[in-house]
């Protein structure tokens, strides 16, 4: 048996749990921690941070209250584990996830992508959208219908997290694409994974309120825009996205609960935008829309 090492798990809702996963990840050194963001099998979402050797709990805890607040400083908890593989552990809900032609992995399960598949490999510590959630899968989903019908050359990723989308469509489209994300954290988390999937080279990352950031305007207009956020944002941004849509182009907006999507819908149509198809998943729908 090993020697016991050190877990902290945070119980909050999945938001928090990523970026707490991803600002852990930055804060603490990889060698002896590992941080996750993930569902568990009762459904609620947690942020978990293994560690080799016992942490400072006062200090991590004031690390948490500036991250988040002293609610969430008070409710973590601190325990000692049995681990033979303390990253295992911290990964367990990390499993691979597949949609269409794409898998979502760890660097733990490469050997689990077929010739057929399209790998999108995600640092284990940067566990910020990971490809699990309903929304990111539908996006996904709308992406490899699209690919097999079309060949956008001209990609916008809005709101990127981690890049999942940026890579999955420079993959399939081997095609310049544009991703830009309102926190920088995330951007940083993206970089690394582009580098990771050696693609930096065919993705503009860029830190960005809504699509203001230069190279949004500069690359456009786009034959097919992600916009994977919330409703509020994604009703503001429905005149902007449509003057940054070529025409015929595509956007595929998520983030939508269903009772959200018609309200979205509405907020495009009055754009020009048509609808061509729902994609509801997990409790979460996905909308393709076609410039007219």
């Amino acid at each position: 048996m090993s020697d016991p090492t050190t877990v902290a798990r945070l119980l909050c809702d999945e938001p928090t749990a990523r970026r707490l996963a991803t600002f852990f990840s930055e804060c603490l050194d990889p060698e002896d921690t590992a941080c996750a963001a993930f569902e568990g099998d009762d459904g609620r979402w947690q942020l978990a941070i293994h560690f080799r050797d016992a942490p400072n709990e006062v200090a991590l805890r004031a690390l948490l209250e500036t991250a988040a607040d002293g609610k969430a400083a008070d409710a973590l908890t601190i325990e000692p584990v049995e681990a033979a593989d303390w990253v295992a552990q911290s990964l367990s809900g990390l499993v691979p996830v597949r949609a269409g032609r794409f898998i979502v992995h760890g660097a733990h399960d490469r050997a689990k992508v077929r010739p057929n598949e399209i790998g999108i490999e995600i640092e284990a510590a940067l566990a910020f959208g990971t490809g699990h959630h309903g929304t990111t899968r539908g996006c996904l989903l709308a992406l490899d219908m699209l690919a097999k019908r079309r060949h956008p050359r001209r990609v916008l990723d809005i709101g990127t997290g981690s890049g999942v989308l940026a890579l999955a469509a420079a993959k399939i489209l081997r095609t310049h694409i544009v991703a830009s994300d309102i926190d920088r954290v995330a951007v940083i988390a993206a970089q690394a994974n582009m580098r990771l999937n050696r693609a930096a080279p065919m993705v503009t990352l860029a830190h960005a309120v809504g699509t203001r950031a230069h190279a949004i305007k500069t690359g456009a207009p786009y034959d097919l825009i992600f916009a994977n956020i919330l409703l509020g944002p994604l009703m503001r941004l429905a005149v902007a996205v449509k003057g940054l849509t070529a025409p015929g182009g595509r956007v595929v907006l998520s983030g939508l609960l269903p009772s959200h999507a018609n309200a979205a819908l509405a907020a495009y149509r009055a754009q020009g935008l048509i609808l061509e198809k729902r994609i509801p998943l997990d409790g979460w729908m996905t909308l393709i829309l076609r410039r007219g």
